[in-house]
C-alpha cells in the first residue's frame, strides 16, 4: 500500500478528489439554475454527476491496475528483442501471409507506374 503514497500517486489522488468535488459542485450549480427556469441546465444536472462518477471509476481502475502489476514482465512479451524490419521487409512478410494483400499491392504498383509518365512530362502546364 505504500506505493499509493508516492508523490505521483498523491498528485493523482489530489486531482481525482478535486475533479470529483468540482464536478459535483457544477452539477449542484446547474440544478439551481434549472430550478430558476433555465431549461437547458436540466441536461447538465445529470451530466456533471456522470463525469464525477467517471473520475471515481477511473481512479479505482488505476489503483487496481497498479496492484495487479507485480513488476514482472507480461507473459505475452517476447523474451528477446524483436529485430526491427524495414518497411519493404514488412510488406513482403505480410504479402507472404496474405495473397489478397499481395495482389492489391501489385495492382497499386501498376497504377503508380502508369501514372508516372503523365506527371514527368517536363513540369507543370499552367
Amino acid at each position: 500500500m505504500r506505493r499509493f503514497f508516492t508523490p505521483g500517486w498523491l498528485g493523482l489522488h489530489a486531482l481525482a478528489i478535486t475533479l470529483f468535488a468540482a464536478f459535483l459542485g457544477f452539477g449542484w450549480w446547474q440544478l439551481q439554475r434549472a430550478q430558476e427556469g433555465n431549461d437547458r441546465s436540466w441536461g447538465y444536472v445529470f451530466e456533471w454527476p456522470v463525469f464525477a462518477l467517471f473520475v471515481i471509476v477511473m481512479w479505482i481502475k488505476m489503483m487496481r491496475d497498479e496492484l495487479k502489476d507485480d513488476g514482472r514482465p507480461a507473459e505475452d512479451e517476447p523474451a528477446e528483442p524483436v529485430r526491427s524490419l524495414s518497411e519493404a521487409e514488412l510488406i513482403r512478410q505480410h504479402e507472404a501471409e496474405d495473397e489478397n494483400l499481395a495482389a492489391y499491392n501489385r495492382y497499386l504498383a501498376r497504377l503508380n507506374a502508369q501514372s508516372r509518365p503523365a506527371q514527368g512530362a517536363g513540369g507543370s502546364s499552367a
